[in-house]
């Protein structure tokens, strides 16, 4: 892969070199700093086109105390300490003691088929570049921001791959000041609306519109924070992957890891452990493949609404009624369930509006009874929509291979700004790399893919995800394509489940249809703001 090294002046390293393990790879560390600021430089490099150092120099260094001595070494005391890992762990196989140390490690230049691959895991935690806040119109190293990977650019296809790639960027940039120009033009600036809060929200409808042009090869930032053992899952896969980059990330994710953690992470690739897992990984990923394919190959997908329940079960609202019941009672489960089909109406909902409270928030949600029954959705979105999705990351979510088989919409934006036919050629554009790429390189012919076409997925949730995932991908700000998917989950439950009750409690779902999503959202800021002032 060809990925750019960032350039620091001789002050910049010496500023930069107590707090990341390395100063050039697009794969790093962060040590020494406290947890809080840490914290803060994530959350802002998800809205920021800068490198994470970068990010750190321009606007963290100067509300550091520097006047500590900055010849600490984190490592002081690391062999007795591994030490003791390896008795503990080694020798009893506690692998709890590897849940207990984590890493804050930050992945930049990662492709948007590669992201994916870094969040599968539940239990870390990440903040990824947003398309939506983060104009692509910047270069990086003087060229766009997308992967080039050296098996395809060595081959005779690298030509027509650049050429491509360049091509959708090239409409991107030049359609998003249009953009830009256009929602300033149809939503004028409202009275008391300051110019950041406006001008903040004119963007993010022009980024909205246009993102669906850019190819997944697009590359993002992403700041993920782990524990060695949720780090060591992560690598097993990643190094099992049939596409190249994500196993050559694997490489420098364990190289930077090593450097902080190296004894959670001593088994990733000895042969006998974590060469045997990721051969099992890679060995059934293959095998199934090549039976679903010989079974499936020659069958056409049927047409589908955009959001199909295709499981739940019936008596649902029963079974969490019977959960809300059992810890304030000392009857077993089965005998409650059999009382509670006998409540009343009446008593049905007392019981309910009792768990469930007074909600004066979406964050306030009900306990553990309401994961007592689950519903199961098959989902057409873009990819831009499911890259929100799928943060969610606690249900079951699994997803299919991105291509341009299911076919793109049109933002309605786009259509009104008189951008449509340039929408459409670039998409098409898209679809024809992607067919070019198919027969030589079938896993990388996804990067070749725009964001606006859409992606199969499915997703299994209990009650008390789908209140969380639905109250908070439908509040106004959300982009309007996952606000569809999220609407639409609500109604499915209480229509076509009969989960009136449940779907009742999920008070803050909202189905209106915003303008200007992220104008309210702006406001509030503001207002957070003045008030920290």
């Amino acid at each position: 892969m060809q990925y750019v090294s960032e350039r620091f002046t001789d002050q910049e390293q010496q500023v930069l070199r107590p707090y990341f393990s390395n100063l050039d790879g697009p794969v790093f560390a962060l040590v020494n700093l406290p947890e809080v600021v840490k914290g803060a430089l994530f959350a802002r490099y998800s809205r920021s086109d800068k490198s994470l150092r970068r990010l750190f120099l321009d606007e963290f260094v100067s509300s550091l105390d520097m006047t500590g001595d900055l010849t600490f070494d984190a490592s002081t005391g690391l062999k007795r300490a591994e030490d003791l890992y390896d008795r503990v762990f080694l020798e009893y196989g506690d692998d709890s003691v590897a849940q207990l140390g984590g890493v804050h490690l930050a992945c930049e230049q990662s492709s948007n088929i590669l992201t994916k691959i870094l969040e599968w895991g539940r239990l870390m935690a990440y903040l990824e570049q947003s398309t939506r806040y983060v104009p692509y119109d910047t270069r990086l190293g003087g060229r766009y921001r997308y992967l080039r990977p050296a098996e395809v650019l060595e081959s005779p296809l690298g030509a027509l791959y650049i050429a491509e790639m360049d091509r959708a960027f090239s409409v991107y940039c030049s359609l998003l000041p249009r953009m830009v120009d256009w929602a300033r033009e149809r939503y004028p600036k409202e009275a008391g609306d300051s110019d950041f809060v406006y001008k903040q929200s004119t963007k993010a409808k022009a980024c909205d519109a246009v993102r669906g042009i850019l190819p997944a090869a697009t590359l993002s930032n992403v700041g993920i924070y782990g524990t060695g053992q949720a780090y060591e899952a992560l690598l097993m896969r990643m190094r099992a992957h049939p596409l190249p980059e994500a196993r050559l990330y694997a490489d420098m994710i364990l190289t930077e890891l090593r450097k902080v953690v190296p004894s959670f992470l001593s088994r990733v690739d000895r042969p006998d452990r974590g060469g045997a897992w990721s051969a099992y990984f890679g060995e059934t990923h293959e095998h199934t493949e090549s039976v679903v394919h010989r079974i499936f190959g020659e069958e056409e997908p049927k047409p589908r609404p955009g959001v199909t329940l295709t499981d739940f079960d019936p008596e649902g609202e029963d079974k969490v009624l019977a959960a809300i019941c059992y810890s304030h009672s000392n009857l077993p489960e089965d005998q409650l369930l059999a009382r509670v089909r006998l409540l009343s109406a009446d008593e049905r909902v007392a019981l309910l509006q009792a768990y469930v409270g007074a909600r004066s928030n979406r964050r306030h949600k009900p306990g553990r009874a309401f994961e007592r029954t689950d519903y199961r959705f098959d989902v057409l979105a873009d990819y831009g929509a499911f890259r929100d999705l799928q943060r969610h990351r606690m249900l079951t979510i699994e997803w299919q291979q991105l291509a341009p088989t299911h076919g793109y919409d049109v933002p309605e934006a786009v259509t009104e700004a008189g951008a449509e036919e340039e929408f459409n050629q670039a998409l098409g554009h898209s679809a024809a790399l992607h067919g070019a790429m198919m027969l030589r390189f079938p896993v990388q012919a996804s990067y070749a893919v725009a964001l606006a076409y859409r992606i199969r997925f499915v997703m299994q949730l209990n009650a008390r995800e789908a209140m969380h995932l639905i109250e908070l991908r439908t509040t106004p700000q959300g982009h309007p394509a996952y606000r569809v998917v999220a609407q639409e989950m609500h109604t499915l439950i209480g229509e076509k489940a009969g989960h009136k009750a449940i779907a009742a409690a999920m008070k803050y779902a909202d189905h209106e249809t915003y303008e200007l999503e992220r104008l309210a959202s702006e406001r509030a800021a503001e207002t957070r703001r003045k008030a920290d002032t």
